[in-house]
Order: C-alpha cells, then structure tokens, then sequence
C-alpha cells in the first residue's frame, strides 16, 4: 500500500523528526522536576522518536503496511493520548472538579480504541482486515483530537498562554493524520505524497511542543469546566463520527454503484456535508443538546459564571434600546426566541418593546390588577403551560383572558426592583422544548432583579434629564425677572426724581441716558430670547473702569463709596454689563447693610496673573452659618418682598464661569468684606477707561 516512489525524500523527512524529538527528549530530561506530567511528555518524545525510526526503516523498505509500523503508530497514539488524558485528570482532580466521570468514560472509549485496533493487527492478515484497521484508526485518531480541545477548553484562561502551543502542536499532528487515514480509508490505499510529508510535518511540530515545556515544565495547570466544553467537544465527536460513517457509505456506494458510483458518491458526500453544516448552525438543535447535556453530566443544569457574564454583557452593549436587551438577556437564559416586555407608566403597566414577538394592541394592566398585585407579592415566575393545565398551582389568580389565549406565551418573569415592581418580561416557549423547575425560576427571578436595576437607573436618569429641562428654564425665568426687576427700578427712580428735578436740563440729560440704557438692555434681553442663547460673547473689559462706574452710579446714596486703584491696567475677558451689575449689585448691598455714617470702601488691585477686587463695609456684618448655607442659595432672601434672592447667587456664578471666584469674610456688628478675583487676560493692554453713561440702577 506504500508505493516505492519518491522513498528518498519521506525517509529524509522522518529521519529529521527522529532528531527533532531526539533534541526534544534531551531537553525535556534535563528538566524535568519528578512530576508524573513531565515523565509522560519525555515518555511520549522518546516513543514518537523511535516511531520516526520506524517510519523511516518502512518508507526505504517500501513495506506494504506490515504490522511492525501498524503496531508503532498505536503506541505513539496511546503515549500521546496518556499524557494528555493525565494533565487532564490531575487538573480537575486537584480543583475538585465534579467531572471526573466524564474523563473517565472518555478514557475508557480511548483505551478500547487502542485495544481494537492493536487486537485487529494481532488477529487477522492485514490484507483482509485493512478497512477495519483503517476505521478503528480514523476513529483513534478523532478521540485524540477530542482530548486535545478538552485540554484547551479547560484550561483557565490565564494558564492558557502555557498551553496553547502544545495543544497546537499535537493538534495539528492529529489533524493530519486525520487528513491521511481517512483519505487512506476511502481510496483504501495511502498516498505517497502525504505519507513522505508526515515526517517532515512531525519535526515541525516539535518547536511548539518545546515552547509550551518551556513555559510550564511542571506541567500542574489549573483547569475548569464548562457547558462550553462539553457541548463543543460533544459536537466535535458526534461531527467526526458522522463524517466517517458518511465516508464508508461514499466508498461502498461508489464501490457497488457501477456507472453512477462516482457521481452518487459525489452527491452523497457534499449532501453529508451540507446537512453537517446544517445542524451545527441549527439553534434548536443546540439548545436541546445542552438541556441533554446538563440532564445527563452536571449536577446543575447552569454554568451560573457563564450565563452571569453573558447576561451583563448583553446588558451592557450598546447599539438598541436597554428595554430590547433586557428581554434579550432573559430570554437567552431559558432558550428562549424572544418576547415582550411591559413597564409601568402612570397607573398601568404597558408594552414597551418587543423581540421576535408580534405587534398586537392590548390592553394596559392596571397597577393594582391581579397579574401585577401577583408578581409583586410573590416575585414568582408564572409558567403559563402550568397555569393552564392546573390553575390551582398559583392559589386565587385569574390572569387577563388575552394572557391565558396567547399561545405562544410560556412565561412570566417579573421585574423587580427594591419593593417596587417595575415591569415583567413575557417569554415565548423554548426552542429546546423543556420544562423549567426550581433551578430556571431561581435563576430567573435573580437575572429580573438585576435588570430591573438597570431599568430604574434608566428611569431615573430619564427623570433627571427632564428635571434638569425644568431647572434650565425655571432658571432662565429667574433671570429674566431679575433683570426686568432691575430695570423697573432704574425707570422707577428716573419717575420718582422727575417730579423734583424734571425742570432741569441736567436731570434731563442723564434722565435719557438711563432710558437710552435700560432699552438697550432690554433689546439685548429679547435678542437673546429669540436665539435661546444666555451666554453672550465675551469682551476685553478693564475692571477699574467697571468699578468707577459702579461706584459713580451709586455717589448719590450713603455712605458714599470710596473707591481706590492700585495700578493702570486691570484687563480681562468678561461681559461689561453683566459684571459691572456685578460690582454694583456688591456696592449696593454694602451701602445697604452699613449705616449712614459708616465706610464702604472698593479696592482693585492686581497680583501676579489675576485681579482684584474688594468691597468691604463697617456694616452689620453676617454670621458664619448664614454666609455658609444662606448667602448664596437661589431664591433665598432677607429683604422680603422687594428681594428675590439670587443677586448674589448669580453674581459668584457669574465670576466663577469667568474663571475666578468670589470669597466672602464677614462677622456680625463688624462689617463685611467681598473678594472677587478673575484670571488676568494674557498679553492684554489697560484697556482706556470709559464715562459712565446712565444714572441709577443696579442690582438688588
């Protein structure tokens, strides 16, 4: 079955593996630390580098698959397959692992592999018993392979890095053997060309062996098991089982099928083929073989660290709406396709989205209604294939008949959060056709609340965006009153002193130059209304400038205010309006609080990049609780019904989005002193200073 051809080039090829698992096994014995792991991997190197002797001896003799290298191909499989089996078992015997029975039926299946196989060579001619011989081997080989994805799956992943590389090695080994004795099984006879590059593709392998030895030479790796595994390897086996049952009929079909053999062959294997693919894709068909799975090999039917992770995960991902994820994450619990969940809006609970469900109207479930009094009592799951065949299990409840004729409906998880029930989640019936029992409804019931959490956090931060709507406007109404109060009391004392002075040009003059200002200012205001814009653009404005105004403005009333300048240049960016209302609204309330004969004394000053400004009075001063929690709270006022509260409010947040910030001292019977500072606009000239241009005002 071995063709004499090209016998120079595979015996090269296997005489290099020889050496490669020669080095192989030289390292591995200098290395090894006593452990039963390390002493299999030196075993298994030193039988794979006398099976590349053979290999070697068999390719120059040209042998027609004589025992001799039948027989060293076996016991290479049963080192390899040892030492894998072992780290396996010592893993999960170590981490107490309640797989154990697992293992060991999958090296019972191993171990009478080996044992067909080795009693088909001693038993029968080789020519009369090759299609067994290759069969036994295909399946030896698909059980290797099994071992070598379990080794990786269950693997932690931080263990994984030490690992990989052997299970890529080995891997890859058995992959092409895969390759070579199923082609070898179906044409009954091997090729030449794959048989002299498995040699070679052995010594490949030795490298990644070497690296993973490298990386763990104690060979002691943490393992753990999941329903991953299982349901991976499980398919892996059942897949490999059904490609060689499909590959015997092609050959039997093609041997005995006469003139349509190679064309029934062809079709018969790609149809094999594409119902694989099928199958492996079919999501009922996963989800049933899991429920088989957990049934029959744990203890527990959930890997609750799994479905956690994937639960948040799903949760947490962005790109449709939290309620939509929510049904989601539930649904994939109990293989569900989909469903609806309801949330509550005012008195009633309501549909809110829905996932592979149809779009019917129905009607609202009231907030005190059985289903909702129900879940929020009892927190229980409602299987409805259940209730409808015996009621009795959920006492006095008589669900809504629209709930009872949906037929699609299986259950109901409710959405509890803290002591309030937000929501319940309807779940269509399962693609894996199972019943669910205390272990469904626990888990259930705990995935509700967590996403029931995540409802309320989005609940509530949808309130706090439409609160934080109100406020901005509610603020904005503030300020727009407290400037049309300012200017009713410019205007008003313009009336006021009209009836004294209005016979004087003087009092004429500055009477139109207030009028000409409170306009102005009234424009701006409506301007901005219309843009819905309250933060105008800044401008370079000289602060001691702005003080002589405020302090020219309020001369007339006692005591007069002092105003003292250190220097010439005090330029920063700032509305001139706004913070000349400001330093006005600061003198005002200083002349205010201080009597007649007392001192109000303004001060501007610059240090290193900032200015200065102070406002100290010999007034009444202030205690410490009141300029902690009084002073600057909005709408908080000690001047009855001619104040409302947010001139200082609105002052310090005014310099503070300036960049600076207002500091208060002050002491009941001994004054007080107010101390703005803003950031020295850079590289900025003084800016020349400006006449006062309007009479009276100011802020209150």
């Amino acid at each position: 079955m071995i063709e004499p051809t090209s016998l120079t080039i595979g015996a090269v090829g296997y005489g290099i593996a020889l050496a490669a698992f020669l080095a192989l096994t030289f390292v591995l014995a200098i290395g090894w630390q006593g452990r039963v792991q390390g002493a299999l991997l030196v075993v298994a190197a030193v039988v794979s580098m006398l099976w590349a002797g053979v290999m070697a001896w068999g390719t120059v003799a040209g042998a027609q698959w004589p025992r001799t290298l039948l027989f060293t191909d076996l016991v290479r499989d049963a080192a390899w397959i040892a030492f894998l089996w072992t780290i396996l078992w010592l893993g999960h015997a170590r981490a107490g692992s309640v797989r154990l029975g697992v293992l060991r039926i999958l090296a019972v299946l191993l171990v009478l592999g080996v044992l067909a196989q080795g009693l088909l060579l001693a038993g029968l001619p080789i020519e009369a018993s090759v299609q067994w011989v290759l069969a036994t081997k295909v399946l030896l080989i698909i059980g290797a392979l099994v071992l070598v994805e379990h080794v990786y799956r269950t693997t932690t992943p931080d263990q994984r890095w030490a690992i990989k590389y052997l299970c890529l090695g080995v891997g890859a080994l058995y992959l092409y053997d895969f390759l070579l004795f199923s082609d070898a099984l179906l044409f009954l006879g091997v090729s030449p060309t794959l048989w002299d590059a498995r040699g070679y593709i052995n010594a490949l392998v030795v490298p990644l062996i070497a690296v993973s030895a490298a990386r763990n030479p104690q060979w002691s790796l943490d393992v753990y098991v999941s329903r991953g595994v299982v349901l991976h390897g499980t398919t892996f086996l059942v897949a490999g089982v059904y490609l060689l049952v499909m590959a015997a009929a092609g050959f039997y079909v093609r041997r005995f099928g006469g003139e349509w053999g190679a064309v029934l062959q062809t079709v018969l294997l790609f149809g094999a083929a594409l119902l694989l693919v099928a199958l492996l894709v079919s999501g009922q068909l996963r989800a049933r073989l899991k429920v088989f799975l957990s049934k029959h090999f744990f203890n527990y039917r959930y890997d609750y660290r799994e479905e956690w992770l994937r639960f948040i995960h799903t949760l947490a991902r962005s790109g449709e709406p939290l309620p939509e994820r929510v049904i989601r994450a539930i649904a994939a619990i109990v293989e569900s396709p989909g469903g609806q969940i309801w949330l509550r809006e005012g008195r009633q609970f309501t549909a809110r989205d829905r996932l592979n469900w149809p779009e019917h109207e129905r009607p609202g479930e009231p907030r005190d209604g059985e289903l909702a009094s129900y879940l929020h009592r009892t927190g229980w799951v409602i299987d409805m294939d259940e209730y409808r065949g015996d009621a009795d299990h959920y006492g006095a409840l008589s669900l809504p008949a629209w709930i009872v004729e949906e037929t699609r409906l299986w259950l109901i998880v409710p959405l509890l959060h803290e002591d309030d029930l937000l929501g319940f989640v309807l779940l269509d019936h399962s693609r894996a056709g199972h019943s669910i029992n205390w272990e469904d409804r626990d888990l259930l019931k705990t995935a509700g609340r967590q996403a029931a959490s995540h409802l309320a956090q989005m609940q509530a931060l949808e309130a706090l965006a439409e609160a934080r709507q109100f406020e901005a406007f509610n603020r904005l109404s503030a300020y727009v009153i407290h400037d049309l109060k300012n200017l009713i009391a410019q205007l008003s004392l313009v009336v006021s002193n009209a009836r004294r002075h209005g016979d004087k040009p003087e009092f004429l003059r500055d009477a139109i130059a207030t009028v000409e200002n409170a306009v102005e200012r009234m424009n701006r205001l409506m301007q901005q209304l219309r843009a819905g814009e309250f933060t105008p653009k800044l401008e370079d404005v000289d602060l001691a400038d702005l003080a002589r105004r405020a302090v020219s403005e309020r001369e007339g009333n006692r005591p007069v205010p002092v105003l003292e300048v250190e220097g010439n240049a005090f330029p920063v960016r700032a509305v001139s309006d706004r913070l000349l209302a400001v330093i006005r609204h600061l003198v005002q309330n200083a002349q205010e609080a201080t009597p007649p004969e007392g001192h109000v004394a303004v001060r501007v000053w610059r240090k290193d990049d900032e200015v200065h400004l102070t406002v100290a009075d010999t007034g009444s001063g202030m205690d410490r609780d009141f300029v902690r929690h009084r002073l600057f709270r909005p709408f908080d006022t000690t001047k009855g019904l001619t104040g409302m509260g947010i001139g200082a409010y609105e002052s310090r947040e005014l310099v503070r989005s300036l960049g600076g910030d207002v500091e208060v001292t002050s002491s009941p019977g001994r004054g007080t002193t107010f101390h703005v500072y803003l950031p020295l606009r850079n590289g900025a000239a003084a800016v020349a200073p400006q006449r006062p241009g309007s009479v009276g005002g100011g802020v209150a």
